[in-house]
């Protein structure tokens, strides 16, 4: 399983940089000086080298080692880039966004939805469930989410009253 990692929005100066909107929890893995990445765009593949990477305005500017100039970078925009997702650390505390999606929802024992996406706030993260055919948010602390078993595919709640009918 490959994960959208980040998306060209646009070239930037004359020298072969993009403006890259990040849409992964690991930009600094992901997108590491001599980083293979695998772009996708318009029914295409290609496989970029990192070049040079900076933070530039809530993006990053990259460049890559087989693209020369502006007009090479142009011809980027609108690129995904893909990755592997990391292999996850049994000793370190907390889990990817791609861990949690999918997950079923448990609830005394018994299956009450799915985990259909994750927020990241500045605090925690938000899992957000289907449940009952609507969107519940569910903050995804010890006291409310007791379990996780990545293994067998579930994660069990024990939310305080009235969380779920809001």
């Amino acid at each position: 399983m490959e994960l959208n990692i980040g998306r060209v929005v646009k070239s930037h100066g004359i020298k072969g940089e993009v403006a890259v909107e990040v849409t992964t929890d690991d930009p600094d893995v992901h997108f590491a000086v001599g980083e293979t990445l695998t772009g996708k765009q318009a029914g295409k593949e290609v496989e970029l080298t990192v070049k040079t990477m900076r933070p530039h305005q809530k993006r990053l500017l990259v460049s890559f080692e087989e693209v020369p100039d502006r007009t090479a970078a142009d011809s980027l925009r609108s690129m995904k880039f893909f990755a592997e997702p990391l292999e996850h650390d049994a000793e370190e505390d907390g889990y990817y966004d791609h861990e949690l999606t999918g997950l079923e929802v448990r609830m005394d024992g018994t299956r009450i939805g799915e985990v259909t996406g994750v927020m990241d706030t500045p605090n925690r993260k938000i899992l957000e469930v289907d449940y009952q055919g609507r969107e519940v948010l569910i903050p995804f602390v010890m006291d409310i989410v007791p379990e996780v078993d990545l293994e067998q595919g579930y994660l069990t709640i024990t939310p305080p009253e009235g969380l779920l009918d809001v």
